[in-house]
């Protein structure tokens, strides 16, 4: 085994009274720990704020003066001691969940891939949902002392940084990323060289170095090709999040997936389970056959261990959203791998083989469901759907029997929480409420806050959200990056006292963001009601090769910058976990409009729900399972509809109903004490029924029960 050596790129010249927040730079445990980021804030929040939050560019940055005038700060010294000991004490800490629930399984490793991890604004390497349920995922495991470990891409370019023009089109450029700047931790080998390890690509090798990232009691390690040893264009592998390009795409794939086993192996790990967290890693389970079978073992015996040791996790509904690749580019990439397994070229390309009606194609969600024991889908109704999508791939079973199950996802509720209302859930709740927040019967306590201390802090929340808004409108404007109209579109008008309606995710054609336009007269009729006003904010990238995506959002924008609107109609550019993490916290109510049942799951809603906002959504995902009656609204029902126009058309006339009758009036119902009661008590049903319902504890404790368990404990494991 290689000796690792672990070196910290950043000096950052503390003064040793305060040099703990070096350490607390390079570990993201501040991430959703708010005394840790309030540790950084209080020596300079103008900082903070214009580098995005990021303790090692504040850490570089920050003027000698700030740091001395923090230390003659006895409070701020009481505060910084009581935060480094709750940060050692979290990280050292033995009596987790997860070694005395499986005291016998602290020696066993969780391997957990995905493409991209959002954990925080400052690491731009996420896109969106999928990314974002990956970083949740490891604050969780991390919480819980789960022995997981993961792998991925640092993209040295991220995702795309949103504009939009006067016109509404998309623009997109991207942010070159100083990892100087990032928590990164170097990997050196003995020779105290970069840790590297190297994939065959065709005609060539490509090396690519491997960093660490530490979440919490969590390691992540990614992935870069950006080094010397490569050619220019092997460089750029790593350089941006899902290329259009189908070479680019499958090299990163082979990277990500046979890279991914091959770095393990170099650190020493052995993991005893490997979950794939959709298609994109699905050929580490190739090289895992490959490993098996150079080491002496039949195909057969090396499939069946493999299998019963990977895990594969479906997100998309959409068969368009799947991977997948020609098979002239599976015999160019792969044309060495077959022989050295024994196989045909038929027999490899049957791994991952699916007809199309353009012809067959090689499918990266088959591969992993042909060699995943386990499978699951992400909510109960995408679980269905996923048993219907798949279920060729089982010709003798019925549908009911395909063997995908679900876990519906959940929120990694001490990120997304605002911490005024988790002060309140401490006061009302119980002290050590976190500790216990996915128990049913703690929550049945949220009917005992006060309508005035709730109502107070759900007000505050939106004062921030609107304050925030106004304040980047403002520099943007000041900037000269906006004109009169953008400023108006870009929320100049947006106050604290109306119905606040948030809209905001990918823009997919299938999400139907334009769906409450269908009678525009009529919306402008509700949203202008002076006795009653709505606000609807939206925020949402497309896909920089996603065209129709692309013409929605300009369609969204000019509706938005439309005069009769009255400002009332906000689009808030490049959405991002911070933008994300105001609108949750701010906003009324939450929609969503997918066709159903496209939405796979969803999460944002579960993000608003935990801090006091209502759903207002199709009964598809997460929502199918969350929606009780009393704690928010539908949009539709769930008749199913042959024609889409028909479906657009009943889904449509249910949002002006329902807004029109239940939601604007049951806001603006206040008492003498001008309190909305009947609101609150929905607000508090919303606590009590979707907080511990879908938080990723309770997620994380349902994939250890249900997948990770019988996978360790399995006698044919690859041990």
């Amino acid at each position: 085994m290689t000796k690792i050596i672990r070196e910290y790129p950043n000096s950052f010249n503390l003064p040793k009274r305060i040099e703990g927040l070096g350490r607390m730079a390079h570990n993201l445990w501040w991430v959703w720990n708010p005394n840790g980021q309030r540790l950084f804030n209080y020596i300079d929040p103008l900082l903070w704020n214009a580098i995005n939050h990021n303790p090692v560019a504040f850490l570089r940055r920050v003027d000698r003066t700030r740091l001395n005038a923090a230390l003659n700060q006895p409070k701020y010294l009481e505060q910084y001691d009581k935060t480094i000991l709750e940060m050692e004490a979290y990280l050292s800490k033995k009596d987790t969940w997860f070694s005395t629930t499986y005291p016998k399984l602290k020696d066993k490793q969780i391997a957990y891939f995905s493409f991209e991890f959002g954990l925080h604004e400052s690491l731009p390497v996420y896109a969106g949902g999928l990314g974002i349920l990956s970083g949740d995922h490891l604050k969780e495991a991390s919480d819980l002392g789960m022995p997981l470990t993961a792998v991925g891409f640092v993209y040295n370019q991220g995702y795309f940084v949103q504009h939009l023009t006067e016109d509404g089109w998309q623009e997109t450029r991207s942010a070159l990323i100083d990892y100087n700047e990032l928590p990164l931790i170097s990997l050196m080998d003995e020779n105290r060289q970069p840790l590297m390890i190297t994939v065959e690509l065709p005609s060539r090798q490509v090396v690519a170095r491997v960093w660490e990232l530490e979440v919490g009691r969590i390691h992540l390690y990614l992935l870069d090709t950006n080094v010397d040893q490569n050619s220019q264009v092997d460089r750029q592998l790593t350089e941006r999040l899902y290329s259009s390009d189908p070479e680019v795409r499958i090299s990163q794939e082979i990277l990500v997936g046979i890279g991914g086993v091959r770095a393990l192996a170099l650190l020493g790990i052995t993991p005893s389970v490997w979950h794939m967290n959709e298609g994109h890693s699905a050929f580490l389970a190739v090289e895992r056959l490959r490993e098996l079978v150079k080491s002496g073992a039949t195909l057969n015996t090396a499939i069946e261990k493999v299998r019963v040791s990977d895990i594969f996790t479906t997100h998309t509904p959409v068969p368009a959203g799947n991977d997948q690749f020609p098979l002239w580019l599976i015999d160019k990439y792969f044309g060495q791998v077959w022989s050295e397994l024994g196989l045909t070229r038929d027999q490899f390309i049957d791994f991952g083989r699916q007809a199309q009606p353009w012809g067959e194609t090689f499918v990266m969600p088959v591969l992993a469901l042909k060699l995943s024991e386990r499978a699951n889908a992400v909510s109960e109704l995408h679980g269905t759907v996923s048993r219907k999508m798949w279920n060729f791939l089982w010709p003798d079973r019925k549908v009911e029997n395909v063997p995908i199950g679900y876990v519906t996802n959940g929120v990694h509720t001490n990120t997304w929480l605002a911490r005024r209302m988790g002060v309140l859930f401490s006061k009302y709740l119980a002290e050590d409420w976190i500790e216990r927040l996915d128990d049913p019967d703690l929550w049945e306590k949220a009917v005992n806050i006060p309508d005035v201390d709730l109502w107070e802090v759900r007000r505050h929340m939106k004062n921030k959200l609107v304050n925030f808004a106004n304040e980047r409108t403002r520099v943007q404007w000041r900037n000269g990056t906006l004109t009169a109209s953008q400023v108006v579109a870009g929320g100049a008008f947006l106050e604290p006292y109306s119905l606040t309606i948030g809209f905001a995710r990918r823009f997919a054609t299938y999400k139907r963001a334009n769906l409450m336009f269908r009678d525009f007269d009529r919306l402008m009729r509700l949203i202008n009601n002076p006795h009653m006003p709505v606000q609807i904010i939206f925020a949402g990238k497309a896909h920089p090769a996603d065209e129709p995506g692309k013409l929605l959002i300009q369609q969204i924008y000019r509706a938005v910058k439309e005069a009769r609107s009255g400002g009332r109609l906000i689009f808030l550019e490049d959405y991002d976990i911070n933008l994300a993490r105001y609108l949750v916290q701010g906003v009324d109510v939450w929609m969503n409009t997918p066709r159903r049942p496209n939405e796979a799951s969803g999460t944002s809603g579960m993000k608003a729900a935990l801090n006091g906002g209502l759903n207002f959504s199709i009964l598809d995902g997460w929502w199918r399972e969350g929606y009780n009656g009393k704690n928010g609204w539908s949009i539709g029902t769930e008749t199913e509809y042959a024609n889409p126009e028909e479906q657009d058309m009943a889904d449509a006339q249910s949002i002006y109903e329902t807004l029109e009758k239940q939601i604007i009036p049951l806001f603006y119902e206040r008492n003498h004490e001008k309190t909305p009661v009947e609101w609150l008590k929905m607000v508090k049903e919303n606590l009590r029924t979707l907080t511990p319902q879908f938080s990723l504890r309770r997620m994380l404790k349902e994939y250890m029960t249900d997948y990770y368990l019988p996978a360790i404990e399995s006698k044919k494991e690859d041990r």
